[in-house]
C-alpha cells in the first residue's frame, strides 16, 4: 500500500451548531501523487485545507501528515515540509519578484540566494525577477506565490483553486508547472478545485466532496472506469428520416432527438466509424460528431443534490 502523506480519519468540524460542515471525512493522499480535491463551491474544500494546516481546530477525528499525527508536538516540523498557496498569494506589489522572495525567505530557515534563483527558474519567472509585481499578470502573480511556497523545498504542496481567474494561457502554464514539479522532484501536490476538466487533465488521484462528505476517492483512472462502458454520441446530419432508418438497421433503436442532433449510444469508439460509413452510403451528410463527456455527467450526478 502506498505511503500516505495526508490522512484524515473520521474528521468532523462545524462552524455552527445547526449543521456539520465536515462530516466523518476520510482523506487519503498517497506520496508522490497529484491529488485533486474536487467539489462544488461551498462543499467544504477550503475548510478541509484549513483543518489539515491547523488553521482551524478540529472538533473530532484525526489528522496525520507524513505518517505522524498532527498535533502540538509535530506541528512545526510537519508545516516545515509543506508549501501552501491558499487563494490569492499575499505579495508586495510595489516590490519586484526578487525582493518579495527575499522577504519570504527571511521567515524561513537557511534559504540561500541560490535557492531563490532556483525557484524563480522553476516557475519560469527568472526573466521578470526585477519587475515590479504591480505590473505582473494574474498568472505571473500565481506563479510567484507558488515560488514562495517552494522556497523550503517542501515534500507537500497544497494549492487552493490555483487556476481561479486565470486566462486560458495562464491555466495551461499552471497545469504544466504542477505536472513538472511532480515529475521532476517527486513532490506530492494537493489541489483543491471545482473544475473537473482541470482535475482530469492534471491529477493522478481524486477525492470528490459534497456537503462535507467524501463521495468518491480513488485514482482518476478508476473514476473514468466507474462511469461504465456507455458512450453517448451526437450526430448532426441533414436527412433525419433516412438517418433514423440507418440507425434502426444497425440496431440503434434507443435514439433521442435533441435540437438538430440525433443522440445514440455506442459500445466503443470504433462503432462510430461504422455508423458514419453507413450514413454516407445512404447519402446522408454528416456535419458533426461529438462524444458527450460522460465523466462530467457522473460528477454532476454525485455532487448535485
Amino acid at each position: 500500500m502506498n505511503q500516505l502523506i495526508v490522512e484524515t480519519q473520521n474528521l468532523n468540524f462545524s462552524y455552527t451548531k445547526t449543521r456539520k460542515d465536515i462530516e466523518s471525512l476520510e482523506l487519503k493522499v498517497p506520496k508522490g501523487s497529484i491529488y485533486g480535491f474536487l467539489g462544488p463551491n461551498g462543499s467544504g474544500k477550503s475548510t478541509t485545507i484549513r483543518l489539515i494546516l491547523g488553521l482551524l481546530k478540529k472538533q473530532s477525528g484525526k489528522v496525520a501528515l507524513f505518517g505522524e499525527t498532527f498535533d502540538g508536538k509535530s506541528r512545526l516540523r510537519s508545516l516545515g515540509e509543506i508549501g501552501a498557496l491558499i487563494e490569492n498569494p499575499s505579495l508586495y506589489s510595489h516590490l519586484n519578484a526578487l525582493e518579495n522572495l527575499r522577504i519570504a525567505a527571511n521567515y524561513r530557515q537557511n534559504i540561500s540566494s541560490e535557492r531563490i534563483d532556483e525557484v524563480l527558474k522553476t516557475v519560469k519567472l527568472s526573466y521578470a525577477k526585477n519587475k515590479k509585481v504591480k505590473a505582473f499578470s494574474l498568472g505571473m502573480k500565481q506563479r510567484l506565490g507558488l515560488a514562495i511556497s517552494l522556497l523550503s523545498n517542501p515534500e507537500l504542496i497544497i494549492l487552493d483553486e490555483p487556476t481561479n481567474g486565470l486566462d486560458p494561457k495562464g491555466i495551461i502554464e499552471m497545469r504544466e508547472l504542477i505536472k513538472d514539479l511532480n515529475k521532476k522532484f517527486g513532490t506530492t501536490i494537493f489541489i483543491s478545485s471545482h473544475l473537473l476538466s482541470e482535475i482530469e487533465k492534471t491529477c493522478t488521484h481524486v477525492g470528490i466532496i459534497r456537503n462535507g462528505k467524501m463521495l468518491f476517492q480513488d485514482t482518476v483512472k478508476a473514476l473514468k472506469e466507474s462511469k461504465g462502458k456507455k458512450i453517448m454520441v451526437d450526430f448532426e446530419i441533414d436527412k433525419f428520416i433516412d438517418a433514423m432508418t440507418v440507425f434502426e438497421n444497425l440496431g440503434k433503436e434507443n435514439t433521442s432527438l435533441t435540437n438538430d442532433f440525433i443522440q445514440i449510444e455506442v459500445k466503443d469508439k470504433n462503432e462510430i466509424t461504422l455508423i458514419i460509413d453507413a450514413l454516407r452510403a445512404q447519402k446522408v451528410a454528416v456535419y458533426q460528431v461529438s462524444i458527450k463527456n460522460n465523466l462530467e455527467e457522473l460528477f454532476l450526478s454525485l455532487t448535485e443534490n
